[in-house]
């Protein structure tokens, strides 16, 4: 979501890191922090539009739950390229303007754990995400949205496999934000796009994740009619605990994560598409990998 942030980027394997129990209990959600950023909440008018997401997320350090390094050497690199696809149509629901996308990833994954010798590196179909209801509702200076969707498990799974682009479980995820526009020429935007994951079993174990709930956040200001500059930054919270009979490691341990870092969109009208580049850096990590996010984002009408 720049349209509804949800961007399931999906398939990011940057979790199950199978390096001890520790590093286990730090498997990560469906949905990947810091692919949305200034105006995350605000989606487009009635219309088809294709929107291609290319996300590199690289970690080179693997926290505890007291956000202390683990000593495992870890050198991880994810690289996605998603097609989403969103229709907005020209009903009407509660007010709102009601649409629906679907979400395709492909994912690489080069998942090294030096200091014990163990490499693995996949690249295939991630998990496809599905949001069937998508409401956006735009006032004179605000622009609010809320969204409900799934992820299905069609990525390649394996027990063994760490990098393995798919999941493994289902997951249910609900979204509300809204982007305000303090001056009346909107030159300056505030937006701030909340979801929440609730997860099935997964299919091969007997796991079940804690829910997650995440927030991203933008401050935009718009340079010309052409170019827009801001700050962008997420933060995530695991909920509840992990369950079922194949939790090895300690359920009461959640994860969580802040990121913030510089974000500019640039309207290009003789391609008749707007492009967006973000690149953010991560701090207070628990229970799962530290590292860096950089996205680059096109949209363009169908």
């Amino acid at each position: 979501m720049n349209t509804i942030g949800k961007v399931v980027v999906a398939g990011l394997s940057v979790a199950s890191l199978a390096c001890g129990s520790q590093a286990q209990a730090g498997e990560q959600g469906h949905y990947i922090n810091g692919v949305e950023g200034i105006k995350a909440a605000s989606l487009p008018p009635p219309g088809v539009y294709w929107r291609w997401y290319n996300v590199l997320y690289q970690a080179s350090d693997l926290k505890d739950k007291n956000g202390n390094d683990l000593p495992v050497g870890l050198d991880l690199d994810v690289f996605a390229t998603v097609n989403r696809f969103i229709w907005i149509t020209p009903h009407k629901v509660l007010g709102a303007d009601y649409g629906m996308d679907i979400i395709v990833p492909l994912v690489n994954t080069d998942l090294d754990l030096n200091n014990v010798g163990a490499e693995f590196d996949q690249f295939g179909l991630g998990d496809v995400a599905i949001e069937p209801l998508l409401l956006s509702w735009h006032g004179p200076n605000w622009d609010a949205s809320t969204a409900l969707g799934f992820y299905a498990p069609t990525g390649r799974y394996s027990v063994t496999e760490p990098a393995s682009p798919g999941k493994d479980y289902w997951t249910v995820m609900a979204t509300l934000g809204g982007t305000w526009y303090p001056d009346d020429q909107k030159l300056w935007s505030l937006s701030l796009l909340s979801r929440y994951e609730t997860h099935s079993t997964k299919d091969h174990t007997d796991v079940r994740l804690g829910d997650d709930f995440h927030f991203e956040w933008g401050i935009g200001r718009r340079a010309t009619d052409l170019l827009e500059v801001g700050l962008a930054g997420y933060a995530q919270w695991q909920l509840t605990n992990d369950r079922g009979a194949g939790v090895t490691w300690n359920p009461n341990d959640h994860d969580q994560v802040f990121g913030i870092g510089p974000e500019l969109v640039a309207t290009i009208p003789a391609l008749k598409m707007s492009m967006s580049l973000r690149g953010v850096w991560e701090f207070g990590a628990e229970d799962r990998p530290q590292g860096s996010i950089m996205t680059l984002t096109l949209t363009k009408p169908l």
